[in-house]
C-alpha cells in the first residue's frame, strides 16, 4: 500500500444517508432488538400462564415506567420491522424500485411504523 493511499476513518454518524438507507439500518435495528429481547418475551409470556399469581407478578411490572418504554419500543420495533420487511420483499420483487417509489415507501414505512407507536404510547401511558 502506497503512503498516500491509506485507509480513511469512516465516521458513520457524519454520513448524509438517504431514506432508505436509514429505513434498512433501522429493519436491522430493529430485527437485532426484537431478536435479543426475545427470550425475555417469552419468559414473560410463560409466567402469565403459569397461573394467577404470576399473571398478577407481569400486571405489576407493566405498571413500571421503565417497563411501559421498553413495551413501547417493543412494539415500535415490531411494527419497523414488518412494515419494513413487506417493503423489502417488495423491493425483492421489483416492486418500487424507482427512485421515487422507494423513497414514497421508505416514508411510508417510517410514518406507519412511528403512528403505531404512537397508538400504543397512548395506550400505554393513558
Amino acid at each position: 500500500m502506497l503512503p498516500g493511499n491509506r485507509p480513511v476513518y469512516l465516521n458513520l454518524f457524519r454520513l448524509r444517508l438517504p431514506l432508505m438507507g436509514w429505513v434498512s439500518i433501522l429493519h436491522r435495528l430493529s430485527g437485532a432488538l426484537l431478536f435479543i429481547l426475545l427470550p425475555l418475551m417469552v419468559w414473560s409470556f410463560s409466567l402469565t400462564l403459569s397461573g394467577e399469581a404470576g399473571f398478577e407478578r407481569v400486571l405489576a411490572w407493566r405498571s413500571t415506567p421503565f417497563i411501559k418504554w421498553l413495551m413501547l419500543v417493543l412494539v415500535w420495533a415490531f411494527a419497523h420491522h414488518f412494515f419494513a420487511g413487506l417493503r423489502h420483499l417488495a423491493l425483492d420483487i421489483h416492486w418500487g424500485v424507482r427512485l421515487h417509489s422507494a423513497r414514497r415507501s421508505s416514508l411510508a414505512v417510517l410514518l406507519v411504523s412511528g403512528m403505531v407507536a404512537l397508538l400504543a404510547a397512548w395506550g400505554l401511558f393513558s
